[in-house]
């Protein structure tokens, strides 16, 4: 794969890139194989989920390439990605394995590169896809699949050659003549520094060599260093900055990057400085109390996008822990005056359950940290025992931080970080930690609303459906609705099955347009008319006239399909109508299995002087029948006759002696799966 993929960057000439793999546990891609880049730079892009906004992301669950070339659209669609390199071209692509998508590529051009992707690059990505999904099906054949690692593979370019010694001689002496000259690996330790460099730096070139400038280094611990080299080893763009080193001397520092690393040019310049030359005049502080701004940034921009708790848990741990080398973390809500769990990553649900559900009142760190409305930082185990000496040890943590999320004065929640070393959480590193605080309580209350609102659409739609079907003498019925798994938006998914005497049953299934309560409120008012029309024995055909007429008097300026199937089951007979739904599935006795083909019908809403046509059909016993609405085969890239096809292929092979398992069949991986979709699935089996 290493080989594979740097054929893909080298042919792509891509100055970066990326290689995601799909975990085979939860729909997370983890970063596996990175080129011209820093695991340092990207460690809080080690996990992305399928859904969050970010072009691998959504080359994934879209199954196809996506590219951007143009700064504004970047800003637009992925504002996380945009904050780091604003200016670059992106492309990102999936790497299908058989028929599933197993990872992503993503590869970063530097500004100057055209708005359009070059035929060749394409070229070189789609190749690279192809063959790497080759190499992962191979793989899982053999028994030996290729999954993500703990950290991924970070790939150097290749030299062309090996300078000779002339060469490498003469290198050395023009570096040496410089003012001051450094090279930094991709990780930003010291590779080679020059005599007059140390000199300018106040060390010797041997305390040097191996460390990071800025940590090495504390008068610059706080400046610009860190976060240009991150900027520079990301976005191959030079950078230039402004430094004192107390007391007078002035210097700039010049960051020249390529895929293996960056030179950094360093010269003295004039004690007074230039007018209107940036300048940093810095404190004598310690590097470690620094922590990057631009975590903070990145955060904020991640926080942005989530949507329900468990997003905001997720981007939280996944960011946290490793830009603080923390172990564990703990998200918590205040709700009726007590703390529940939402969120955790490093602990087990059984040691959690201990704290879940206590009282602000009491006498813990967490309720303390919130009541009090104050932060708490114990720095050792023994620390923490001289305040509480009933505490418990988990594991081996040594350190924790108590953060409360507050609101003008409310509280909603408490964030708990742990560390498995004593830890001494300098001011610097205590601000940041309660600035980040600050953002994950507003995202934190933002999705408890959301969730609030969504839950009390949600309990409108089902309470609209049907809580159990009728049972009906001859048939064996059974229905499944899955609640879209997007954002708060719920859908105007209905069923329904409705006797009409003793021997005569009309199932009935339709789609609101849209994605809101408007839609969930209009489908109640659907299901009601289509109930009635069909209690009294109305033909389909006549049962869609009318409640399209509904509607339209209603006038919600919104749609709806609806399928509605009459079954007679003393005749043998059903009578079937379609506006503009999806058409049903039939399973034969034989196990021979359809879609069977509807007469076109307007969808309702549309025109008032809309007329149906219903179509006659034998109804033989051991018919089984299956009703269902578009969030069960629409996928992006897939084409809607081949997923209805699918589906009657599952319906034709599975077991058909209990019609409640034939429906979990049916339903398949979309119970388990992201749905921007909401799913409903009726099933009538005709019985002796």
């Amino acid at each position: 794969m290493a080989s594979l993929f740097r054929h893909l960057v080298t042919d792509s000439d891509a100055s970066s890139a990326m290689l995601f793999l799909l975990s085979p546990k939860e729909p997370v891609l983890q970063l596996s194989m990175l080129y011209g880049t820093s695991w340092t730079v990207l460690s809080s892009w080690a996990r992305i989920h399928v859904e969050e906004a970010v072009p691998a992301a959504e080359a994934t669950r879209e199954r196809r390439m996506v590219w951007v070339g143009d700064s504004e659209e970047l800003a637009l669609h992925y504002p996380r990605l945009a904050l780091m390199v604003p200016e670059h071209a992106v492309a990102a692509a999936p790497i299908f394995s058989g028929a599933a998508v197993q990872g992503a590529a993503c590869l970063l051009w530097p500004p100057s590169h055209p708005k359009r992707l070059r035929p060749e690059e394409a070229a070189a990505i789609e190749t690279f896809c192809r063959r790497a999904g080759l190499l992962l099906q191979r793989s899982t054949r053999r028994g030996h699949p290729l999954l993500p690692g703990k950290r991924p593979m970070a790939l150097t370019a290749e030299r062309s050659r090996t300078p000779d010694q002339a060469e490498a001689l003469a290198a050395h002496d023009y570096a040496m003549r410089l003012p001051g000259a450094m090279s930094l690996d991709l990780e930003g330790r010291i590779t080679f520094v020059s005599n007059a460099a140390s000199d300018l730096l106040g060390v010797g070139a041997a305390d040097l060599l191996g460390a990071r400038p800025w940590e090495r280094l504390r008068w610059l611990g706080g400046s610009d260093f860190e976060d240009l080299f991150r900027a520079t080893v990301i976005g191959h763009q030079p950078a230039q900055f402004n430094v004192t080193r107390a007391p007078d001397v002035y210097l700039s520092i010049e960051l020249y990057p390529d895929a293996s690393g960056v030179s950094v040019h360093m010269a003295a310049l004039p004690r007074t400085t230039p007018a209107g030359q940036h300048q940093h005049v810095l404190p004598f502080v310690e590097a470690t109390e620094i922590k990057p701004f631009h975590l903070l940034m990145h955060l904020a921009a991640s926080l942005t996008e989530t949507v329900r708790v468990s997003d905001v848990a997720e981007t939280i741990a996944n960011q946290f822990l490793p830009a603080f080398d923390a172990t564990g973390l703990v998200l918590m809500t205040a709700s009726e005056g007590r703390l529940r769990v939402v969120g955790h990553r490093g602990y087990d649900t059984a040691f959690l359950s201990l704290f879940d559900g206590h009282s602000l009142a009491s006498d813990n760190p967490p309720a303390k940290a919130l009541t009090g409305h104050g932060p708490l930082f114990f720095t050792s185990f023994d620390e923490f025992q001289q305040t509480y000496p009933e505490a418990v040890q988990y594991g081996t943590r040594n350190a924790w931080a108590f953060l409360p999320l507050i609101i003008r004065g409310r509280p909603v929640g408490i964030l708990v970080l742990s560390f498995d070393r004593p830890r001494r959480f300098p001011p610097t590193e205590r601000n940041l930690l309660v600035s980040v605080a600050g953002l994950v309580a507003q995202a934190l209350d933002r999705a408890c609303l959301h969730e609030a609102r969504d839950d009390l659409a949600r309990t409108l739609q089902t309470g609209l459906l049907p809580q159990r079907l009728p049972a009906v003498p001859g048939l064996r019925a059974a229905a499944r609705y899955l609640p879209a798994a997007h954002g708060m938006d719920v859908g105007g998914d209905f069923y329904d099955l409705i006797r009409c005497g003793t021997a005569i049953a009309t199932a009935v299934i339709g789609d609101v347009q849209g994605h809101n309560v408007r839609a969930a409120a209009l489908m109640g008012q659907l299901r009601t008319a289509v109930h009635t029309h069909a209690a009294v024995g109305m033909r389909p055909d006549d049962l869609l006239t009318r409640t399209n007429q509904v509607m339209c008097d209603l006038d919600p300026g919104l749609f709806a399909s609806c399928l509605c199937i009459q079954l007679d089951l003393v005749r043998r007979r059903a009578l079937l109508a379609t506006a503009g739904h999806l058409p049903p599935l039939l399973r034969h006795p034989d196990g021979r299995t359809e879609a069977l083909a509807l007469p076109p019908g307007l969808l309702l809403g549309i025109v008032a002087d809309a007329h149906y046509v219903a179509v006659d059909i034998p109804l033989p016993s051991g018919l089984t029948l299956a009703l269902y609405t578009d969030g069960l085969v629409e996928a992006p890239g897939i084409d809607i006759d081949d997923a209805i096809s699918a589906l009657a292929g599952r319906l034709a092979h599975a077991p058909n002696d209990d019609i409640e398992s034939l429906t979990e069949t049916l339903v398949g991986d979309a119970s388990l799966n992201p749905r921007t979709d909401d799913i409903a699935i009726l099933l009538v089996h005709v019985t002796n």
